[in-house]
């Protein structure tokens, strides 16, 4: 019989209440901070809770208004943002359409081209998603591809901004991988961890993404071999691409990305230096594009307002993960994964199996803010490098846009996609691609050094 007045009751009753109000629709930076109010005073009233460790929040808060890694990330949001608003995604597509037009599966290719671009300038899902969803969706429909492949591969390409850097998500597990290293190296008596970067991050992300991208690419060339019909070509095609017109296009968030990663990457800034250059050569971009004052206007305010729910998510989340500890909830999972069975591999298996369902019902925030900081300690003092583990976690959250119900990227798409395209096509079209990224991490669990290789050359 369980024992309600035990630390184990109410760190487990602490999740409970946090999947139910969340799956009952609250809003998840509330219901972070709510739940851990509520369970935190009962267990204070039954003499089970320390309500003075609440003391120690404002400091926490103020830690993350101030820490100069977590400034890049309204940087980064304002940078993409402003290169959605300003339209090349709307002249990459044009102009990729023109020139692939002639090529079986040309139209595919052209929107992981894009997507990939897309993902490496601005890092925004969402952004990425709805803009090919609004503007190649219906031209995929009318040359007569298959929905489901139409659909899995706006998705899948959209989703590329959480894996290739600068990635906002990565940006945020770099800082909490940093303090789980932290942890972690009290748990083995390391005096002097090696510290976890934005940079070691974006370098270990770089080999996977484009691995990715590879195998999406091969893919869509096995497909279009096998079922040539679901790629028709577009023959009688009289529009010609205007080359110049595409390598001016091209050419500036292809000149960022190189400015911005490479900033970062040789160590002439750091991430928050280069995430204002960044910020700065959008604003440039689109000036040259001929943007006007309503439009960075409403960049400013788009940008205020996912930077203040990531923020408020984060507070929310710091106050959660401060009363989970405080009923001991970090030792028992800590306990609960080193009593496992087995080789070190188990513990692994169990918590990448826990990231990929809860990513059917909750949002990578969710799952980056509260499961990641809970379990990183423990896996680390295992022995697992810290910036390989950011990674593998970084891939399966990726799926977590993808997988169906509460898949993001579906509800983007579903949002802006044609009457014609039924909601079951959008599931089933992504699927390939979920399963695609589940091998990528098995290919990466057996070659680490695809992750380490390039953050230790530098």
């Amino acid at each position: 019989m369980i024992d309600i007045f035990s630390h184990e009751f109410f760190a487990t009753l602490l999740f409970v209440l946090l999947a139910f109000f969340l799956l009952a629709g609250y809003p998840v930076s509330l219901t972070l901070a709510g739940t851990a109010i509520i369970v935190g005073f009962v267990g204070y009233l039954v003499d089970l809770f320390p309500i003075v460790l609440l003391n120690v929040l404002p400091n926490r808060i103020f830690g993350l208004v101030t820490n100069e890694t977590l400034i890049a990330v309204p940087l980064f949001i304002f940078m993409g943002v402003m290169l959605e608003k300003s339209g090349i995604a709307v002249s990459l597509l044009e102009n990729m359409s023109k020139m692939w037009g002639e090529i079986r599966g040309g139209l595919v290719y052209s929107i992981l081209i894009v997507g990939v671009l897309m993902a490496a300038s601005t890092g925004i899902v969402g952004a990425t998603v709805v803009t090919m969803g609004i503007l190649s969706l219906p031209l995929m429909l009318k040359w007569s591809y298959n929905k489901k492949i139409s659909a899995g591969i706006i998705c899948a390409s959209g989703t590329l901004g959480q894996i290739i850097p600068p990635s906002i998500v990565l940006v945020l597990l770099a800082d909490i991988f940093q303090g789980a290293n932290e942890q972690a190296s009290q748990i083995t008596g390391d005096l002097a961890p090696t510290p976890v970067s934005s940079v070691d991050l974006f370098a270990g992300a770089i080999i996977p993404g484009i691995l990715l991208v590879i195998m999406y690419t091969i893919w869509i060339f096995f497909c279009s071999i096998y079922k040539p019909e679901n790629f028709p070509i577009k023959k009688d095609s009289t529009e010609k691409v205007n080359l110049k017109s595409l390598f001016l296009t091209i050419l500036p968030p292809v000149i960022l990305i190189v400015l911005v990663l490479g900033s970062i990457l040789f160590g002439v800034a750091t991430p928050t230096e280069s995430a204002s250059l960044g910020a700065l050569g959008s604003l440039i971009i689109a000036v040259k594009r001929g943007i006007n004052k309503d439009t960075v206007k409403l960049v400013c305010i788009e940008t205020l307002k996912i930077n203040s729910m990531v923020f408020f998510i984060l507070f929310g989340a710091s106050l959660f993960s401060l009363v989970f500890r405080g009923f001991g909830g970090d030792l028992m999972v800590e306990n609960f994964l080193t009593d496992i069975p087995g080789a070190k591999i188990n513990s692994l298996i169990i918590v990448m199996l826990t990231i990929f369902v809860l990513g059917f019902f909750l949002d990578f925030f969710q799952i980056v803010f509260v499961i990641v900081p809970i379990v990183g300690p423990s896996l680390i003092s295992m022995g697992y490098d810290p910036v390989w583990l950011a990674i593998m976690f970084a891939i399966n959250l990726q799926t977590s846009f993808l997988t169906p119900p509460f898949g993001f990227a579906l509800f983007y798409l579903r949002g802006v996609a044609p009457k014609e395209i039924k909601t079951s096509e959008i599931y089933s079209g992504v699927i390939p691609y979920i399963c695609i990224q589940i091998f990528t991490l098995f290919i990466l669990f057996k070659f680490p050094e695809i992750v380490t290789w390039l953050p230790n050359k530098l």
